[in-house]
């Protein structure tokens, strides 16, 4: 019995211990939605836009009668009405996303209880974007975001033709799943933009899409480049896809030192009247990716699954092969009980060479709650492995915990976009002689 309540103690100590640090370590958030204020309309806050977040909208069409095409026809205003009275008013908003936006609130010093939506709609109405950013980053204790760029979008391309004024706290990464998974509507898009490929994939198309992925990637400045698979994405497969990837994509990367991040696993359109709410899950091959980090071992990958079926893979693989990075728990995953499940799975097969999470924010307010109820599981996890090792003989430090913690919540990271792991080895080495 003493040896038991000795360890609670020493066990609530280090709880403390490994809370402050967590909470006060600042966090690079290496894949959200979300623009900077030069971006103007593309960056989404505010009360409305966090009740009509797609997580939302689908949980609100269980919650009573549903219209489909009433819903799209109305104004967001009042699609967020719609989905306030019933998952705030009509019921208790127990899940992940709801208690998100409550949450949210309360950091910003505003009462969810009151149920008074116009009162909630005039204080964020009365701020401006600069101002707001500034608030909720320092909240959130983030302090860089990757954002989703799309060379294929009309809307973001405008802006960047126009050279907006940067925050440097926003860094681009190359979104370009039309080029890999829609060829033939890539292939217009690359047209018009002045990248003619022909119309045959042969040495043409490779020298235009190259100079496509040149010059955006210059544009935004990408840390990296990026797409989502669905849960048939095969490599090596006689495809476009596959094709243009081993020809083009991975040669660009290799090139100017970008790492290719594969979001694998995601069905689109399982429900398509829900719109980007109607996307579902499926469990990625993963063999296709054991054949890239295999075949191409100065490629980098970051990886991250969005079924629970493929996180142990995932994790064996990236025991294999350094040139796999995991990160995140993504989408269906945020919750508390598989971000913590995925989290000790990692911890305990890849210590700290890993990104604990990543936001996947496309409002920007839901930076507040995503950090906390992450940190909050990050907290639990750290604690519980770092009381083994504590009986195994080893009680971390402060400077060790802040070390790991600075890992798991970016820093591992910008390591592992680095790259140059002969050159550390080297170095090590050298210190240890």
């Amino acid at each position: 019995m003493t040896q038991y309540t000795s360890t609670v103690q020493a066990g609530s100590e280090l709880f403390s211990r490994v809370e402050r640090i967590v909470s006060r370590t600042p966090v690079a958030d290496i894949h959200t939605h979300l623009y900077d204020p030069g971006f103007r309309s593309l960056l989404k806050w505010g009360i409305d836009e966090l009740l009509v977040y797609h997580y939302l909208v689908s949980e609100s069409f269980r919650a009573g009668p549903w219209d489909y095409d009433r819903f799209w026809a109305s104004s967001t205003s009042q699609q967020a009405e719609w989905i306030w009275n019933r998952l705030f008013v009509a019921q208790s908003p127990l899940s992940e996303a709801a208690r998100g936006v409550i949450t949210t609130l309360n950091a910003l010093g505003l009462d969810p209880r009151a149920g008074d939506l116009a009162a909630l709609r005039q204080w964020f109405s009365l701020r401006s974007s600069e101002k707001h950013v500034e608030q909720v980053l320092e909240v959130a204790g983030v302090e860089s975001i990757c954002m989703t760029n799309s060379p294929f979008d009309p809307e973001e391309t405008v802006y960047w033709r126009e050279t907006p004024r940067r925050d440097p706290r926003f860094v681009g990464a190359l979104r370009i799943d039309p080029l890999l998974l829609h060829w033939k509507e890539a292939r217009t898009t690359l047209k018009e933009q002045g990248y003619d490929p022909g119309d045959s994939l042969n040495d043409t198309a490779i020298t235009a899409i190259r100079r496509f992925l040149e010059d955006w990637t210059r544009r935004i400045e990408s840390r990296y480049c990026m797409v989502s698979t669905p849960p048939d994405f095969a490599f090596p497969a006689d495809t476009d896809s596959a094709w243009i990837l081993e020809k083009a994509v991975l040669p660009h990367c290799r090139e100017h030192g970008q790492a290719f991040a594969m979001m694998m696993g995601v069905r689109r359109g399982v429900n398509p009247q829900l719109r980007m709410a109607g996307d579902g899950v499926g469990q990625a091959d993963l063999t296709a990716l054991a054949a890239l980090c295999r075949g191409f071992p100065e490629n980098r990958f970051l990886v991250t699954c969005l079924s629970r079926e493929c996180q142990q893979e995932l994790v064996i693989l990236a025991r294999k092969f350094p040139n796999l990075h995991p990160f995140g728990c993504w989408w269906f995953n945020n919750t508390p009980q598989l971000i913590e499940e995925t989290t000790t799975l990692r911890l305990d097969l890849l210590g700290t060479s890993f990104t604990f999470q990543h936001s996947d924010s496309r409002v920007l307010d839901q930076l507040i709650y995503k950090w906390k109820h992450s940190r909050a599981v990050l907290t639990q996890c750290l604690t519980r492995a770092y009381t083994q090792l504590g009986g195994a003989g080893w009680v971390p430090t402060d400077i060790e915990l802040e070390r790991d913690v600075r890992r798991l919540l970016g820093g591992s990271f910008d390591e592992f976009l680095l790259g140059d792991r002969a050159g550390r080895f080297e170095s090590e080495v050298s210190r240890a002689s």
